[in-house]
């Protein structure tokens, strides 16, 4: 299950708020928590589970983490860092930088709590059937859910938008490849048939689909001109959620006002959320010019994502007195994996003992002792952070799911536990690049007039790809050490726009991605590591991985039928994908850093699963507000 829409925003901070279904929607349910399998005939179910454990009643009244009190007001201004000339999210992956905020003004089917793993509570749907085969699932809408411009949300609305995410977006082409029918059946009711039983996440995954007006994409814009839903726009767009595009700047700033009349507010769900009459997002390319603008109260709170800067930059007289506060938030919502990602659509990087080199080189604890004052710690995984990674030998289910693929993956999978190589200190050093000329050696490279050579006498050149100053100082430590094994190494940063495109068609070397796992992987692992998606211009698989073994176990990730199932899995595969060298893995931290103006509230405790829960679980409190100075 992949991330939700609102990740979009500060790097995954803002998890998905969702409504359920109350006693007095109409429609004929049970408790989704009592709902049994093996009785024949599917029931309607205010939630979907992946694995049937659901928290809140049909009739609950909000969530548990909410102050159902909360006041409505103030404006909260955020930061961005990049740039956007796009509003429409079907070709965000392909054309355009999209402005984060866009993805909030349009609701989806279902969205989840954040204080349950994988339950989803009905938003534009009211309610939800399936087979005990996943066969197929329908969702019914609501009769109240509006778009802003007092329009109906229809089946035919969520049929075309599937259509066009799934002809434009590679990323949803992938993760919505088993949807096979869409059709209306009632109403408003839309049925989703699947072209094979036995996925129990595709129920779930076709509830976070994002639905979009028809008639607004099939229609005129303010000029007369009929709208391309192809193509980028700077036309903001209609939307059905609580909040709108209210104006907007080009490439510099997007101001979203709540919608006052919004259909939804009313809900169980809904109640303690969307507090702030105002968002306010303002775009830097540069994290520091971003630091010095909150600094000078331009915006609220920022989210600090450079280790130097949280230990450095914070000393200015606000933090002194108290004025703004920093706070660092749990991570427990998902895992990741961050890397030096080697492009095997390169010749050279083929060879599994060349990549592998590539990880001795990299001296991570004198990086983190330089650069980052020792707060970082190794990726081993790529779950790190969740019981999804795994360790040691395998052993039990992962085991047997391993044997089914030991023709096909390294035998290091089955001998060797994982562990990356350790330096920080000379001799450490000294050794992992003898280890790393061992396996150049053994893959045909040799030494010539100081460079590295292939078989035909070829000198070995990389070009590490970025987009800005943090992934430039990442790629200028690292340098040093290739050209130590005779690899004449070199930095390119590039402005955003350039790096996306260079992305999208992968013409890259080496560049530094970034992938975030769920708590309950599934479908988007094809889009990740999938030989289906290797080629795909646009699509997240950036090593472009094809590896036989690799689909197989994403196979058995989503077709797990319990949470042991899906684990052990999801462990052979995070060990199969270790043991292949596809990336030289860096580093990570536990905790979101915000530095914020103390003039907001939330509930306490905040949900386990909703790191900061910024905007949406907060509000603004005048009383703090009256004690920071600045704006009222």
């Amino acid at each position: 299950m992949a991330m939700t829409r609102r990740h979009l925003l500060q790097g995954g901070a803002i998890a998905a708020i969702a409504p359920a279904l109350g006693k007095a929607a109409g429609v004929p349910v049970i408790d989704s928590a009592q709902a049994q399998t093996g009785s024949g005939e599917p029931v309607w179910r205010h939630a979907l589970s992946l694995f049937g454990d659901v928290k809140y009643p049909a009739d609950f009244q909000h969530f548990d983490y909410v102050n159902p009190t909360a006041p409505k007001g103030g404006v909260a201004r955020q930061i961005s860092i990049g740039t956007f000339d796009n509003f429409n999210i079907v070709v965000a992956g392909i054309k355009g930088s999209l402005a984060p905020p866009a993805a909030l003004i349009n609701e989806t089917l279902m969205s989840r709590s954040l204080d349950e793993i994988t339950t989803e509570y009905g938003l534009l749907a009211e309610a939800a059937m399936h087979p005990d085969d996943f066969s197929w699932v329908t969702y019914r809408l609501r009769k109240e859910a509006r778009w802003h411009d007092g329009k109906p949300v229809t089946p035919e609305d969520v049929i075309f938008s599937l259509e066009m995410l799934k002809q434009y977006s590679p990323t949803y082409a992938s993760y919505y490849r088993h949807v096979v029918k869409t059709e209306k059946i009632g109403d408003r009711d839309v049925k989703f048939t699947f072209d094979s039983p036995g996925n129990r996440e595709l129920p779930t995954i076709v509830g976070e689909l994002t639905v979009l007006p028809k008639h607004y994409w099939e229609g005129t814009d303010s000029n007369g001109r009929k709208r391309d839903i192809s193509a980028t726009t700077l036309e903001p767009p209609l939307g059905s959620g609580p909040y709108r595009i209210k104006e907007f700047v080009a490439a510099r700033s997007v101001k979203l006002e709540r919608v006052k009349d919004y259909w939804g507010a009313s809900l169980p769900s809904q109640v303690g959320l969307n507090n702030f009459d105002e968002l306010r997002f303002e775009f830097f390319r540069d994290n520091l010019v971003a630091l010095e603008a909150f600094k000078a109260d331009q915006a609220d709170w920022i989210a600090e994502n450079s280790a130097k800067q949280w230990a450095t930059a914070y000393d200015f007289p606000a933090v002194a007195d108290k004025r703004v506060v920093k706070q660092e938030f749990p991570i427990n919502d998902s895992g990741r994996m961050q890397g030096f990602v080697l492009n095997l659509r390169r010749e050279q990087f083929k060879d599994a003992r060349l990549r592998r080199a590539f990880n001795y080189a990299f001296d991570f604890e004198e990086m983190n002792k330089q650069l980052f004052y020792g707060q970082y710690k190794r990726i081993s995984s790529y779950f790190d952070g969740t019981e999804l990674a795994c360790s040691g030998l395998p052993e039990g289910p992962e085991l047997e799911i391993l044997e089914t693929v030991r023709d096909k993956v390294p035998p290091e999978v089955f001998t060797t536990a994982y562990t990356n190589p350790v330096g920080g200190n000379p001799e450490a050093v000294r050794a992992n690049l003898r280890e790393a000329t061992r396996l150049l050696k053994e893959a045909g490279y040799s030494i010539r007039n100081a460079k590295l050579v292939d078989a035909a006498g070829k000198p070995v050149t990389v070009e590490i790809l970025v987009e800005d100053p943090p992934g430039e100082r990442i790629g200028l430590f690292f340098k040093p050490s290739l050209e130590r094994l005779g690899i004449a190494a070199s930095i390119r940063i590039v402005d955003n726009a350039q790096y996306e495109n260079r992305l999208r068609s992968f013409d890259f070397d080496i560049i530094i991605d970034v992938w975030a796992e769920s708590l309950s992987p599934g479908n988007e692992q094809r889009e990740y590591w999938g030989s289906q998606t290797a080629d795909q211009p646009g699509s997240k698989n950036t090593i472009g991985i094809k590896n036989p073994a690799i689909d197989v176990l994403i196979d058995k990730v989503i077709f797990a039928k319990d949470r042991a199932g899906l684990v052990a899995a999801t462990r052979a595969l995070d060990r199969v994908l270790l043991w292949n060298f596809y990336v030289v893995p860096q580093f990570t931290y536990g905790f979101s850093r915000y530095a914020l103006w103390d003039r907001f509230s939330h509930a306490e405790p905040l949900p386990k699963y909703g790191r900061s829960g910024l905007p949406f679980l907060w509000w603004w409190d005048a009383d703090k507000a009256a004690k920071t100075g600045g704006r009222s």
